[in-house]
């Protein structure tokens, strides 16, 4: 059974870190490029960021120098690690697989996606 598992919901002061994870089951990550997207209330569903083996990491401007992507094989998981949060990163965030980054940074059409969780800055 091919799924995303998202860690839970999490909350934290502004200026504060959270590190979010994201566990692959029925694929392995050597197969997939990994991305994180989020949704603000009331805002589109925006990519945050993607790892691509051929052309390596993509940042959206506002979380560039803040946040980090990053990927463990062995566990099959991926990991956005967030510091400096502030509250306009509040929102939905997903992790998603794709099998190419194009369909994050042009199509916005990722294979499979988590189940989200909810991150709150105060």
């Amino acid at each position: 059974h091919v799924q995303l598992v998202e860690s839970g919901d999490a909350s934290v002061q502004a200026g504060g870190s959270l590190r979010l994870s994201c566990t692959a089951s029925g694929f392995s990550l050597r197969d997939a490029d990994m991305g994180w997207y989020r949704q603000a209330p009331g805002n589109e569903c925006e990519l945050v960021t993607d790892i691509s083996k051929v052309d390596g990491a993509y940042y959206t401007n506002s979380v560039k120098g803040r946040f980090t992507i990053s990927q463990d094989i062995a566990k099959n998981t991926v990991f956005l690690q967030m510091n400096s949060l502030e509250p306009e990163d509040t929102g939905m965030y997903y992790c998603a697989a794709a099998t190419t980054y194009t369909q994050f940074r042009v199509r916005g059409r990722p294979d499979i996606w988590g189940q989200g969780t909810q991150v709150t800055v105060s």
